[in-house]
């Protein structure tokens, strides 16, 4: 999906570093955050985001192997958990951050241990918070969502047009002619 914008990709120094006692989503809010503060100055809108899946409480980041990956699946089957994402804004013209979390209620559906370790030796979801991406072969895994999908895909898009004009910014659609390519 094309916003119009132009984008450029900013190294943060920011390392997502392990916060016990923290919430599933105190966790998104503050590596959401630290990623913004730890990008350089920039007169652009930097824009970070961080996406944990909650399972009971607990947060399951990116799997670390394929067993680590088999096993998030298996946790997830049949059961419901929450998606939250947190994006952090900051403008340095402005001299400030503001920062948002959205969550989504998943269930997946009942799988059987062939589908669980076929999904997981894929690698689809290697790089991905839960071991899984619903934007790929993960959306026949799921059963219904509630909420935002694009929560779930790891960027609340609606959420942060919404959250743009606190910083001055603001998306418009783009005009099309008739016979523009699309």
């Amino acid at each position: 999906m094309s916003l119009g914008l132009r984008v450029e990709i900013v190294v943060s120094s920011y390392t997502e570093p392990p916060l016990p006692g923290v919430t599933p989503a105190e966790l998104a809010l503050a590596h959401a955050r630290g990623k913004a503060a730890g990008a350089a100055r920039s007169e652009r809108l930097i824009v970070a985001a961080d996406t944990v899946v909650d399972c009971d409480g607990i947060a399951l980041g990116k799997p670390r192997d394929r067993a680590q990956a088999q096993a998030m699946i298996e946790q997830l089957s049949g059961r419901e958990h929450l998606v939250h994402t947190a994006f952090a804004l900051r403008s340095d013209r402005l001299g400030r951050t503001i920062s948002h979390l959205e969550t989504t209620r998943v269930r997946f559906a009942k799988l059987d241990s062939e589908t669980i370790s076929a999904y997981a030796a894929s690698g689809d979801g290697a790089d991905k918070a839960g071991a899984y991406g619903i934007q790929g072969f993960a959306a026949t895994l799921v059963e219904r969502i509630d909420g935002d999908y694009f929560t779930v895909v790891g960027f609340p898009l609606a959420a942060f047009a919404q959250a743009l004009p606190q910083l001055g910014y603001r998306l418009l659609p783009q005009l099309r002619y008739a016979g523009a390519p699309v």
